[in-house]
C-alpha cells in the first residue's frame, strides 16, 4: 500500500466484525455458566477478552490497514503505560492504612 492509498472498510466488514464480537461475548457468558471455577476460568475468559479487544481495536480503529511498525509502536507504548500505572498500587495501600509498612 502506498502512502497516497487509503483503504476503506465497507459496511459488510463492520457487520461481520460486530457479529464476531457478539459471538465472543456469548462465548464468555456460556463459559461463565458451564465451565469450572477459579483461575482456569479466569484465564480462559481473559484470553477471550484480549482477543475481543484486539479485534475491536484492529478493525474499528482501522489499525488493521496501518503500517505494522505503527501498530507495534502503539502496543509497546500502551504496555509501558499499563506497567507504569502499577507502581501506584503500593502507594494507594500505604495511604489506605496511613503507614508505609502496613500490610
Amino acid at each position: 500500500m502506498t502512502t497516497g492509498e487509503k483503504h476503506e472498510a465497507g459496511l459488510g466488514t463492520d457487520i461481520v466484525v460486530y457479529v464476531v464480537l457478539l459471538a465472543m461475548a456469548g462465548l464468555q457468558i456460556i463459559m461463565a455458566y458451564t465451565t469450572g471455577e477459579g483461575r482456569g476460568l479466569m484465564a480462559r475468559m481473559m484470553v477471550v477478552a484480549v482477543v475481543q479487544m484486539l479485534v475491536a481495536v484492529m478493525f474499528f480503529m482501522h489499525l488493521w490497514w496501518e503500517r505494522r511498525s505503527l501498530v507495534v509502536a502503539i502496543a509497546v507504548i500502551s504496555l509501558f503505560v499499563l506497567v507504569s500505572l502499577q507502581y501506584s498500587w503500593s502507594d494507594s495501600f500505604r495511604l489506605l492504612h496511613m503507614s508505609p509498612w502496613a500490610h
